[in-house]
């Protein structure tokens, strides 16, 4: 990761969401009522989503963006397949 602002956010929201996944982990031990604990797992996936997205956009406007400008044809055609690949896989 070239980005240190990137980094320091998509650590800081991964504690957030271990915290959250070891609050999980109280709320079963403890029998918390269903619903609730459905709850904050769609939390817990809410926020992954959002270290997806930060992540997903950063590597866009630096690796993407970087091979898709002074590359040659076969670097950016390479980017180019990596990203609908990744973007494939997001759409499952």
């Amino acid at each position: 990761m070239r980005n240190a602002e990137t980094k320091r956010k998509a650590l800081g929201r991964l504690r957030r969401i271990q915290g959250q996944v070891q609050g999980l982990q109280r709320m079963i031990g403890d029998d918390a009522y269903c619903v609730d604990i459905l709850l904050q797992i769609s939390a817990v996936r809410g926020a992954l989503e959002q270290v997806r997205k930060l992540l997903l956009g950063r590597h866009i406007e630096s690796c993407v963006a970087d091979a898709v400008r002074p590359g040659s044809r076969g670097d950016r055609q390479k980017k180019i397949d990596e990203l609908l690949d990744v973007f494939a896989r997001f759409g499952r």
